[in-house]
């Protein structure tokens, strides 16, 4: 598996247009304007949902690398016909996963409009690194609406390319689980959350949500309405705008995940991370809630509402991860942001077991913080106090408790 060199990703964080500058309002769902182009350290990348459609108010966090690796040839140029980027075999040896795990499962992800493509690529991915076939003929894949009709929502470009990678790290960390992929009809935190309801209806006991907005005074009402599911483990990306609470990372029901720089290195775990952080406007995404009340579980003293993050995972788009998008792509590309964190926590909760009745899962790594991996290098911003923006033994802001050693803290 080849080790990601300098690749340039989408970010696909968007946030809410009356809190997060850089996004503008378009009409048709798949109006796509000329996305802003980031780069550092000769990494370039876009957000995937640069632009919002009419109405939306919530982005996903996924980040598209520009400048990976093309092959040129008499007919122009195209790219790789093999990934760059980190694989299965990378992720499940970061994090001392077992290989071939998930069986028993369903993982639901849960996004806006619709991939035409989806279970296509995902075919593709899996094939490429030997994984078992997920598809609707066998069982193991289901694609509904947010009512769990058939009726699909308006094709969108941008948030195809959060399906494929939400898609392709459920495949890579839990290869074996069935997924239900549950897409909204628009990116407002009304229809997402009734998709979330839907996923949960269908059975899912894990349920990735890769995308975030600016905080509001109905977030709380959105706590009850959308994601107190006990015995359920939701995941919600914490964001890729550095610094800076949003939601749903905020809620008190669900796991905030982080975002990391993941490099190999001479350590004995042969491995090592530190806080993704890019600009001041670009990194893994922290914060104090101004609403959400602080569960019971969360001990840090100098947020008196809700902390973010809880763990964390890979999401830098420099140490990004492969994926195969052709709605909206051309095949192979690297990708990284939060958008990629999210299904990895949700995938490594289906890897620990079905959550115990009634509880709520984000409350057990802090019960097994022995059991992760601590980041304690690197911030992503300035802030007071500074634990939450700055990496620390212990608890942090940009990664939580750190990212999975195992499974164990991720079991309860």
């Amino acid at each position: 598996m080849r080790t990601p060199t300098a690749p340039t990703l989408i970010s696909a964080a968007a946030l809410a247009l009356t809190a997060f500058t850089g996004l503008a309002a378009a009409s048709p769902a798949d109006a796509r304007s000329a996305p802003t182009t980031y780069s550092k350290g000769g990494v370039s990348w876009v957000r995937a949902c640069d632009t919002l459609a009419k109405g939306d108010t919530m982005g996903c966090h996924a980040l598209k690398v520009t400048n990976a690796a093309q092959h040129v040839h008499a007919l122009g140029v195209t790219p790789n016909a093999t990934p760059s980027g980190y694989g299965p075999s990378d992720l499940t040896s970061a994090y001392n996963l077992p290989a071939n795990g998930g069986a028993g499962a369903t993982i639901a992800i849960v996004d806006a409009y619709d991939d035409p493509n989806a279970e296509a690529d995902m075919a593709v991915y899996r094939a490429q690194y030997g994984l078992p076939a997920c598809t609707t003929a066998n069982g193991c894949f289901k694609k509904v609406n947010q009512t769990g009709g058939s009726s699909l929502p308006s094709p969108n470009s941008g948030w195809a390319g959060e399906i494929s990678l939400d898609l392709d790290m459920v495949s890579a960390v839990a290869p074996n689980a069935r997924v239900i992929l549950v897409e909204a009809t628009s990116a407002t935190m009304a229809n997402l959350g009734k998709s979330v309801n839907e996923a949960v209806a269908l059975g899912a006991k894990y349920v990735s949500n890769s995308y975030g907005g600016g905080e509001s005074s109905s977030d709380t009402s959105y706590d009850s309405s959308y994601f107190n599911h006990p015995g359920v483990a939701i995941t919600v990306s914490s964001g890729d705008s550095a610094y800076g609470a949003q939601y749903p990372a905020a809620s008190k029901y669900v796991t905030a995940v982080g975002g990391t720089s993941l490099s190999r290195n001479s350590s004995t775990r042969g491995w090592g991370e530190s806080v993704w952080y890019t600009s001041s406007t670009e990194g893994t995404g922290s914060g104090c809630s101004a609403y959400d009340a602080k569960p019971t579980w969360q001990k840090d003293t100098g947020c008196a509402k809700r902390a973010i993050a809880d763990v964390s995972a890979v999401a830098d788009p420099a140490t990004g991860v492969a994926v195969y998008q052709t709605y909206g792509g051309s095949g192979w590309a690297v990708y990284g942001g939060t958008s990629a964190s999210s299904p990895i926590i949700a995938s490594v909760y289906a890897l620990a077991g079905t959550p115990s009745t009634g509880s709520y899962p984000s409350s057990f790594p802090y019960a097994h913080t022995g059991s992760l991996y601590d980041v304690t290098t690197g911030s992503n911003g300035s802030c007071s106090p500074s634990y939450l923006c700055t990496a620390t033994t212990g608890y942090d802001g940009p990664t939580g408790l750190g990212t999975p050693h195992g499974t164990a803290a991720f079991a309860g």
